[in-house]
């Protein structure tokens, strides 16, 4: 929806506060505007609108004094507006002003009413609070510069040569000078132990629903991301039978190397089931290559998973922002909350399972969701995840593990997701999209993409660099020509050490090759899903 950039303290420059914001005006197009507070503290932000097109300006007064900022969604706003802020005067229509008020009503103690994707700051005189969602969808950093200014930005780029030190804000968590960090996010599924509910296919399938329902809210065009893998397309059916309702037809992307990659061939099939307007864009591993440099420096990670499927997601965002859509839905999570990375199937107990998979919703906000967010943001244009969804979360985390486990479907993954939508009286999908094997994202786009990167970078880079690469990065050395390129490319723009501890590598457990390609791990494409899909009883 934007992005955001506070400095809490005195005497730092406006109009370099200004300039600073404005490294992220990608974020947010449509407007940008900044507050200045009485006690010199300063409040800036780049708009994407989405919810309230004019009278959603921000920064946003509250009643009295205080002043806030958000990047985000928050969807149950009118709820809100409607019970415990029915006495509250609102200045917009927007769904940010409710945090705002929502401070003033309790305090420091609201986070956990919002419903959304949010990263916010609300200042208050010489008090202030800033806090991120639960589970880390939208980016926050924060610094600390040589005066004791602190810093909140949505991206690194805007703070990470003014501070002396800067991190990732936490998810799941506020922080204010009094407390400081206070974790508000205390889900019972954290506790491994806690997988006790029996399966429920039509609470599999209702709870996704509503899920994609609720993040359909917008006034402006939605999409969504199709690659033809499970995830997005079930995203895309439910999406595509909401809005059928309401008289709309919903517009699906795709992007592969050519017509024939897995995902193009997969995503076409879904897209002519379903009914959608569906675009399929098409790049080469040259146009790839050409823009890592823009890509790194837009996702801010030299992650080599994140790299290999940002440079897709780059374009395909490009290419969906040219079509006018401002918000798309992708299915990002459902790996994570399923076990549907084909490396799970390797997992020595169910125990370690489950903790795989906990461990792994907890930290997406440092791979997919953070390559998600800025490579769409990088073009305008918001992404949200009805996997990720909280009360989804709380359903389908905590199923007995066994339910989840491939090895209980003779190796099939998601097969409790695949078989709750699996309604022959009125399918959701082709059956062959169904019970299609996972495919990592920079896989599905074409086999040759990762195979001619690696290549590509193996050319760039001398044996003679990667082998003083843990002299030149003594943090988190890259070992791979590879990692080395992406690494020094992110070097350029983010030198600060800093900048590198915020990155944290992906790497499968439970497999000897670790590359993070799907394809390094033994089971891709041998699994036989036609064969179990109807064979094993639910």
């Amino acid at each position: 929806m934007s992005g955001l950039l506070a400095v809490i303290g005195k005497g730092k420059d406006p109009k370099l506060v200004k300039q600073l914001s404005e490294r992220m005006s990608h974020r947010g197009p449509d407007e940008s505007d900044i507050h200045i507070m009485e006690n010199g503290s300063i409040l800036c932000h780049e708009s994407l609108s989405i919810i309230d097109l004019n009278s959603g300006k921000q920064p946003i007064q509250g009643t009295q004094n205080a002043w806030m900022v958000h990047d985000g969604e928050i969807y149950n706003y009118q709820e809100l507006k409607d019970t415990v802020l029915k006495h509250h005067t609102f200045r917009t229509a927007s769904d940010s002003e409710v945090i705002v008020h929502l401070y003033e009503e309790f305090g420091y103690d609201f986070c956990n009413k919002l419903d959304g994707d949010f990263a916010f700051v609300v200042i208050d005189g010489d008090k202030y609070i800033a806090g991120r969602d639960p589970i880390g969808v939208k980016p926050l950093y924060y610094g600390l510069d040589e005066r004791g200014r602190i810093y909140f930005s949505s991206e690194m780029k805007a703070v990470a040569d003014q501070c002396k030190s800067f991190s990732t804000f936490p998810p799941g968590h506020y922080y204010t000078a009094k407390t400081g960090f206070v974790k508000y996010y205390h889900p019972e599924y954290e506790d491994h132990k806690n997988a006790d509910h029996s399966l429920d296919l039509g609470s599999i399938r209702q709870s996704l629903i509503n899920a994609t329902s609720k993040r359909l809210l917008a006034n402006v065009s939605v999409g969504v991301i199709l690659s033809g893998g499970l995830d997005s397309s079930l995203t895309s059916s439910i999406a595509s039978r909401l809005l059928k309702g309401n008289g709309e037809k919903l517009h699906s992307f795709s992007i592969g190397l050519d017509a024939d990659s897995p995902d193009n061939i997969a995503a076409r099939k879904a897209a002519e089931f379903l009914g959608t307007d569906h675009h399929e864009i098409h790049f080469s591993v040259e146009e790839g290559v050409q823009i890592l440099e823009k890509v790194i420096y837009h996702i801010e990670t030299y992650d080599i998973i994140c790299v290999r499927s940002g440079v897709p997601m780059y374009l395909l965002s490009q290419a969906i922002a040219e079509q006018g859509v401002k918000v798309i839905l992708s299915g990002e999570g459902a790996d994570e909350v399923f076990g549907g990375h084909l490396y799970f199937r390797n997992a020595p107990s169910a125990e370690e399972f489950q903790d795989e998979t906990i461990e792994r919703v907890q930290k997406l906000f440092t791979a997919d969701l953070l390559r998600a967010d800025k490579t769409t943001m990088a073009h305008g244009l918001e992404v949200r995840f009805p996997f990720l969804d909280t009360e989804f979360l709380d359903v389908n985390i905590r199923i007995k593990t066994e339910e989840k486990q491939p090895k209980t479907y003779d190796g099939v993954e998601k097969y409790i997701l695949r078989k709750a939508f699996d309604t022959p009286e009125d399918p959701y999908l082709p059956a062959d999209v169904l019970w299609r094997q996972k495919e990592q994202f920079s896989d599905g786009v074409g086999y040759n993409w990762v195979d001619e990167l690696i290549e590509y970078c193996a050319s760039q880079v001398t044996d003679e660099q990667l082998a003083g690469a843990s002299v030149e990065f003594p943090y988190n050395s890259p070992t791979t020509k590879e990692a080395y390129l992406y690494r020094s490319i992110f070097h350029k723009y983010y030198p600060q050490v800093s900048a590198a501890q915020t990155v944290r590598k992906w790497i499968p457990k439970w497999q000897e090759n670790l590359d993070p390609s799907g394809r390094a791990n033994a089971a891709h494409l041998q699994g036989n899903f036609e064969k179990v899909k109807s064979g094993v009883a639910v």
